[in-house]
């Protein structure tokens, strides 16, 4: 076959291929446009998710109606230089997004310049139908029906109505974080979901975007180095979310997702916050232009810089520094020699690693879980040696009934010797947070936070074994504000949620009413539970088992359920939760991979003291 030049109504589908992925991406282009005409206040309205409707409404300079026919051309634009790529100053450059977007639905493009009339065009599906005058205020208004309509192959790949609903909202909060200057306002199905005043200060926008108690756990970023201006604003530590959804990257004002920009977050919050917890962070980079490529992809979601290295560490220490500032970071590291004679718990052998590895500052290879049959003579079964510590237990506190009260007493019985038990005896607490316990061989550490995590989660797995998990029934039910696609979440898993004791009921567009939590769980924090179970859901994978969803949403509980860092235990209460340890499998390590306990063996003691 020849080689031949395409037509151009199919060079445009394939364009669109690449610019239009889903209706989220006609949003976004179609409020850029409106962006960099200079609107002050832009109004988008949804239908079905966007797929039946996507309009945008714009102040801006408008088009004249020689403008409005050239728009619709591809490559067309006039907001890149004449013979320059490398000195892009507006969101948009290619000029492929309107002849994209109108050869894949019926586009009606309306736009009026100050002091003069305004006119309309139609285009269905790359054949233009209509054309004349239109009534309308000076700016533009685009209107986008039936994406996808005609091309079935494409259509059929969409997600749910709420799928896409949730994306186009998430690319208009980050469009709207960029730009505090401008008004915006959504509305969906008839239903304004989203609505922020221009003029508004960066914190302030980011803030009733994301979370209005960030204004008050956050520091603000200011810093500069070799022509590179970082800024935006960073949650503390403490202040945290169990996914990095949370997190908005911006480039000269363009919203990106990068991996480096991603990465250099992490960098800069390390050893500050859990493997499984993420900031809440909107950072803005200002640089040259010629030192950063935004033609990567036509949907310019994506960057590359032209000093990866010198980026990065912008981002960290401006990050760093911020933190550092603000009081809630100072790190005094003992000697590596010390810290290297503390050993990860676990396993029936209780002497340290012939490796010597230490639980140092980064990563811990957790030890295995105890070997039951180094607690029994010959258990015949685990269930066995749960029996032969039961009645241990019991004079304990009841740890296996209940968690344990934040209540300080004196033991009631004769307390028991540190050769009974592998894990030793409590013998006091350090900052609320670590048991210490003397056993025949060493001192034990204990992290009474994470080692009762583990023990919720694998009780609530075993009552999920035995059928569902006992729901403790609030006595009022409590109300737990969170974003419409989160408690969209929430509400398709209610039964899965109900099988742990959660029950849960849609209680408005935007809220989720709590009337039981899990037994198991007691009355803790139920605000932080939902809104963690709903970021947890946000990560989920669609293609994972609904075990595996499962056991995502039973370690999430868990978390909430245990012990907190903090709380006083009495000496019944911590050794009760040491024996719960000893007969309980993988209690060797939390639901995240951390060590629950670490030894201290009576040599190495020795040694730190220079008695050997």
């Amino acid at each position: 076959m020849s080689i031949r030049r395409l037509p151009e109504h199919l060079v445009n589908r394939i364009a669109a291929g690449e610019v239009v992925e889903r209706p989220a991406s006609a949003l976004k282009e179609l409020v850029e446009n409106a962006i960099d005409a200079g609107a002050t206040r832009i109004t988008v309205k949804l239908a079905g998710g966007g797929i039946e409707l996507i309009e945008v409404i714009d102040d801006g300079c408008g088009m004249a109606p020689p403008e409005m026919a050239l728009a619709l051309e591809r490559h067309a634009t006039s907001k890149l230089p004449t013979d320059d790529i490398e000195h892009v100053a507006t969101l948009g450059f290619r000029g492929e997004a309107l002849p994209s977007i109108a050869s894949v639905a019926q586009l009606t493009l309306e736009s009026r310049v100050r002091g003069a009339e305004g006119w309309s065009l139609t285009v269905d599906n790359g054949a233009r139908i209509a054309e004349g005058p239109a009534a309308l205020p000076p700016g533009t208004r685009v209107r986008v029906e039936a994406l996808f309509g005609r091309v079935p192959a494409r259509r059929k790949f969409l997600r749910s109505t709420r799928a896409e609903y949730a994306a186009c909202l998430d690319g208009m909060k980050r469009l709207a974080m960029a730009r505090p200057d401008i008004a915006f306002t959504v509305e969906h199905d008839g239903r304004r979901v989203l609505s922020v005043q221009g003029g508004e200060s960066r914190p302030a926008r980011v803030a009733a975007l994301t979370d209005r108690a960030l204004q008050e756990n956050s520091v603000a970023i200011d810093f500069e180095r070799e022509g590179l201006v970082l800024g935006g604003v960073a949650s503390i530590p403490t202040f945290n979310r169990g996914v990095a959804d949370h997190q908005y990257l911006f480039v000269n004002g363009r919203p990106v997702k990068d991996r480096l920009l991603v990465g250099a977050v992490r960098g800069a919050y390390a050893e500050m916050l859990a493997r499984d917890r993420h900031p809440v962070v909107a950072l803005f980079l200002d640089v040259p232009p010629e030192v950063v490529d935004v033609n990567v992809h036509p949907a310019k979601t994506e960057v590359r810089f032209r000093d990866p290295a010198l980026t990065r560490g912008l981002i960290v220490s401006g990050l760093r520094r911020a933190l550092d500032a603000a009081g809630h970071r100072s790190v005094q590291r003992p000697s590596e020699a010390a810290l290297g004679l503390w050993q990860p718990g676990g396993g029936g052998s209780h002497s340290p690693s012939p490796s010597g590895e230490g639980l140092g500052w980064g990563s811990v290879s957790p030890r295995p879980s105890y070997d039951l049959e180094s607690l029994h003579p010959n258990p015949s079964s685990q269930e066995e040696g749960l029996r032969h510590y039961s009645g241990a237990v019991r004079d304990s506190g009841s740890f296996f009934a209940a968690a344990p009260y934040a209540r300080a007493e004196p033991a009631r019985h004769e307390a028991p010797l540190a050769t009974d038990f592998p894990l030793g005896v409590a013998r006091g607490q350090v900052a609320k947070t670590y048991i210490v316990a003397e056993a025949q061989d060493g001192l034990v550490l204990v992290d009474q936070h994470a080692a009762h995590e583990r023990l919720v989660l694998e009780r609530m797995r075993r009552a999920m074994a035995g059928g569902t998990v006992p729901s403790q029934a609030l006595l009022l039910a409590e109300v737990v504000e969170l974003d419409e696609p989160g408690c969209d979440r929430l509400e398709a898993r209610i039964e899965e949620l109900r099988a742990f004791g959660l029950e849960l009921e849609r209680f408005g567009p935007r809220a989720m009413l709590v009337r039981a939590v899990p037994a198991a769980l007691g009355t803790g924090d139920v605000h932080g539970l939902v809104t963690d179970l709903a970021d947890e859901l946000a990560s989920f994978d669609e293609a994972l088992s609904l075990k595996e969803r499962l056991d995502h949403v039973a370690a999430t509980m868990a978390c909430h359920g245990s012990v907190r860092a903090g709380r006083i235990l009495s000496v019944a209460e911590m050794n009760a939760l040491l024996r719960e340890m000893e007969v309980t499998p993988h209690s060797g390590q939390c639901n995240h991979g951390r060590p629950t306990w670490v030894k201290l063996a009576h040599g190495d003691i020795e040694k730190l003291f220079g008695r050997k």
